[in-house]
């Protein structure tokens, strides 16, 4: 078939891999969503984020209503969300998110990584204090931005940033008014796009390239593990 063939054949088969990892990922997201409030988007907040965010990552519906189904069943009620902490290749602080059906199993694999690449996987709350915990918003665009941004610096509002390439806005808010702003735009019809909780370096350590290949080596053992939901660094 030739070497353009066998490129976009190999193109086309890690993207469909990547978002296969996208769906198992946010298939989980639904399963704790559940577990904490119901299988019912109206009356769980949770739910209705994480839903959101599956229809930004092009998640079919089918694909989305079966993964709520499972996650009302009993074969998911052992499934549990688990932080771990530790310090990978050159002292780059790493907090990794978890969700499992066992615990032992998630900590030997992700300890492995960590001893495999010169790294060190430490206890909770080794790092934690190097990162701050902020929600997420990415939102359409409205007509009145600055109304909105100044209605939520009651709601601890971090930055508000208006990018009009993208035709969508960027909240950066204190964790714990997650739910108040998300509110806030449903009741003012502002379409979300996605939502989530993100855990931000207060300060970023550099690389150089050889350094940052090794470090990228460990991201990526990290991402190919099915029970590593998300991997929060200060590396830059």
């Amino acid at each position: 078939m030739g070497r353009a063939f066998e490129f976009r054949k190999a193109r086309k088969m890690k993207r469909w891999s990547s978002m296969a990892k996208t769906f198992t990922r946010i298939g989980k997201d639904i399963v704790i969503a559940v577990k904490d409030g119901g299988p019912n988007p109206e009356t769980n907040s949770k739910l209705r984020a994480v839903i959101q965010n599956a229809k930004t990552a092009n998640m079919p519906k089918d694909n989305i209503q079966r993964a709520i189904k499972n996650a009302s069943e009993k074969n998911t009620e052992n499934y549990k969300e688990i932080v771990l902490e530790g310090y990978g290749p050159h002292g780059i602080a790493v907090i990794i998110d978890c969700t499992t059906d066992n615990n032992n199993r998630t900590v030997a694999n992700v300890r492995s990584y960590f001893n495999k690449t010169n790294g060190n996987l430490g206890t909770n709350g080794s790092v934690e204090y190097l990162f701050e915990k902020l929600c997420v918003f990415r939102a359409e665009i409205i007509d009145d931005c600055e109304e909105l941004e100044f209605e939520l610096i009651d709601y601890g509002l971090e930055e508000f940033i208006v990018d009009k390439e993208e035709n969508e806005i960027i909240i950066y808010a204190e964790f714990e008014s997650f739910g108040q702003i998300q509110s806030i735009l449903e009741d003012k019809k502002i379409e979300i796009k996605s939502s989530e909780i993100e855990k931000l370096p207060k300060n970023t350590i550099d690389l150089e390239e050889e350094k940052k290949c090794e470090f990228e080596n460990f991201l990526e053992m990290c991402d190919q593990d099915d029970d590593v939901q998300k991997i929060h660094h200060n590396c830059s």
